[in-house]
């Protein structure tokens, strides 16, 4: 599961705490400190220096400005240099630099804004002017923050929605008390599985299971039991599935089926045999039933889809070969290929 999403509140404060940061990167302390005075009184601005051009995209990342002041002439490395290293970094890249340079050259202007500069100024710029495009700089960049952080919100809140649909599609197709496949589930697996079957002209068995004198149970021990006795049904015939593609649904009441694609009669009816000797070795008591015990009864019908068949036709196979069993003495299976051919339809 992923974390809890950040309330409305949370999110509208996160998107609102992006301040005004600068970070002046100047060899020369005489003119960061000129700058800090000019930015001191302003409340609502950080102010941020680094004299060693080495550190500067290493503090750069660390602080994440919303503007940078940056110098052009300093030792080691330059300013453009420094300008292409901030592009280079993912975190850095859209942050606005502006230029502090001693020469109103235009030359200098151009490479500037070519090697990534957004802005250039002559320093010492007046207050009012630095103010002006540091505001205005650094309002552009939180805009795209907000505008980022707001996209990322909206990306986790589209994902969780996605999860949890995802696990009440889940929820939906479970039998409330077993949690095994619900009646729904079954139909839509039938369906599935018969539309593949006779694509892969592959043979597909179904089992259907009927909890002997289970309503003698029920009067007998109490609803609660009864529904503990379900719940140990459901996971007998869960423990006999091999491959992914086999389900046990609980169909209704106290009847089960079980899917078996791909899997012939003959495996058919060694599932049903194995599910039927494990419940009976449970051995729980049912003193008023025959057996004295509960058990069940297994119908077992095998096809090939074809167009010329359905799944009603498996599935109402299956269902007479359970009621056959039933009258048989229950705690038995049988195999729908015993009963009478049906009838053939003319037209």
């Amino acid at each position: 599961m992923s974390d809890p999403l950040p309330s409305l509140s949370e999110q509208e404060s996160a998107l609102s705490a992006f301040k005004v940061r600068v970070l002046i990167v100047d060899d020369q302390l005489i003119i960061v400190e000129a700058v800090r005075r000019m930015l001191a009184d302003q409340a609502d601005i950080e102010f941020h220096h680094v004299t060693d051009a080495r550190a500067a995209v290493q503090t750069a990342l660390q602080l994440q400005p919303t503007v940078i002041l940056q110098d052009l002439v300093m030792p080691d490395i330059d300013g453009f240099g420094l300008i292409k290293l901030y592009r280079e970094e993912e975190q850095l890249r859209h942050v606005p630099v502006i230029v502090l340079s001693a020469k109103e050259d235009p030359k200098l202007k151009a490479h500037s804004f070519a090697t990534g500069a957004n802005d250039y100024m002559v320093k010492l710029p007046d207050k009012l002017e630095l103010l002006a495009r540091v505001r205005y700089h650094s309002g552009a960049h939180i805009s795209r923050l907000q505008r980022d952080q707001a996209f990322r919100f909206l990306r986790e809140s589209q994902k969780s929605l996605a999860e949890a649909n995802i696990e009440l599609q889940k929820l939906a197709a479970l039998d409330g008390l077993t949690g095994i496949a619900n009646r729904r589930r079954f139909d839509d697996t039938m369906l599935l599985e018969w539309q593949r079957g006779q694509r892969d002209k592959a043979p597909l068995s179904l089992l259907l299971c009927d909890v002997d004198c289970f309503k003698v149970y029920n009067d007998s021990f109490g609803h609660l039991s009864g529904d503990l006795c379900l719940k140990k049904v459901a996971a007998v015939l869960t423990e006999h599935l091999k491959r992914p593609a086999d389900l046990a649904a609980r169909y209704g009441g106290e009847e089960f089926a079980i899917i078996l694609p791909e899997t012939e009669l003959t495996g058919a009816l060694i599932v049903a045999e194995s599910c039927r000797r494990h419940l009976e070795q449970l051995a729980i008591e049912n003193p008023q039933a025959e057996a004295g015990q509960v058990t069940m009864s297994i119908g077992v019908a095998s096809i090939v889809p074809s167009p010329q068949s359905s799944v009603d036709q498996l599935i109402d196979r299956a269902d007479q070969a359970l009621y056959a069993a039933k009258r048989g003495g229950r705690n038995r299976i049988f195999n729908a290929a015993d009963l009478p051919a049906p009838p053939i339809e003319t037209p």
